[in-house]
């Protein structure tokens, strides 16, 4: 048996160490990039939410879609209903372009046409209101075709997909002021200077309370629940649930999507509205969702 002198224990401790260092620095450096990785995610998520009002719960549904499916068979299946509920909420889609273009020719300007957003809300109004008929025999295939844990695991994504579009668009309890993400996020994207973003806080504290219809968020949670009993139950007819906040929650987020842009215009600097104007005018051209995985 051959001994080891000092050194040469000495030696392959220092190397062991190393390695566990090497291993430990590894994991960290792992876990940080898989950090980063779901902040974008959610960052993504919330973006998507904020700016794409096509469908209601017919739209969250499709979007928690994009991961479920256990097998080859079922995943192609899952596809084709899925591209069948985003092709019911084309029309709904081409009208939100509409109002997003009229709106950042309106930013460019200095000065949003109101009179063209409310008719651009009424063509969303109306193509959202078919959305939930459109989708009625998608949703019963889904139900067919989806196995009890991948419907419940929908039901999940719905209700996930609800919350981030609860929190970005309704800020119903945003009474402290320092509480709108869009307007965060405008900070970030166009370099808002603090003084700006004191006195857009502010006018948005009085433009978004005046929306007009107060956001019905007990309204759209009993909706929520209503399809999650529906959708979990053995038998399922998408016919028989009311889904009655489905044409609101479109018209609401646009709303208030539009509200916000006439209000933080007038403060913007003639770079600052062209650098917004191309982004909406960029979002327009955003037809697809982001998932929730």
């Amino acid at each position: 048996m051959r001994i080891l002198s000092t050194k040469q224990m000495a030696l392959l401790a220092a190397v062991g160490l190393s390695a566990c260092a090497t291993s430990g620095a590894t994991a960290r450096r792992e876990a940080a990039e898989a950090q980063a990785a779901d902040d974008q995610a959610q960052l993504d998520l919330q973006e998507h939410h904020r700016h794409q009002h096509r469908g209601g719960l017919i739209q969250f549904i499709a979007m928690g879609l994009d991961t479920v499916g256990s097998s080859e068979a079922t995943r192609a299946q899952v596809d084709g209903i899925q591209s069948d509920m985003y092709g019911c909420m084309a029309p709904a889609g081409a009208a939100q372009q509409r109002l997003r273009l009229t709106v950042a020719d309106g930013v460019a300007a200095g000065a949003v046409d109101l009179a063209a957003v409310d008719v651009a809300i009424g063509g969303l109004d109306a193509a959202a209101a078919g959305v939930r008929e459109c989708s009625a025999a998608s949703l019963n295939q889904l139900h067919a075709v989806l196995t009890p844990l991948e419907r419940a695991e929908l039901v999940e994504k719905v209700r996930a997909h609800w919350e981030v579009w609860r929190q970005v668009n309704s800020e119903e309890d945003s009474t402290d002021r320092g509480a709108n993400v869009r307007l965060i996020a405008l900070t970030r994207d166009v370099s808002l200077t603090p003084d700006q973003v004191a006195r857009a806080t502010a006018s948005l504290h009085v433009a978004l309370s005046g929306q007009a219809g107060r956001f019905d968020r007990p309204g759209v949670d009993a909706n929520v629940q209503e399809f999650a009993t529906a959708f979990e139950g053995a038998s399922f007819d998408a016919r028989s649930i009311t889904l009655q906040a489905n044409p609101r929650l479109p018209s609401y987020g646009a709303t208030r999507m539009a509200i916000f842009y006439e209000t933080v215009t007038p403060l913007l600097t003639p770079a600052q509205r062209a650098a917004l104007a191309g982004q909406l005018r960029t979002q327009a051209g955003q037809p697809r969702a982001v998932s929730n995985n």
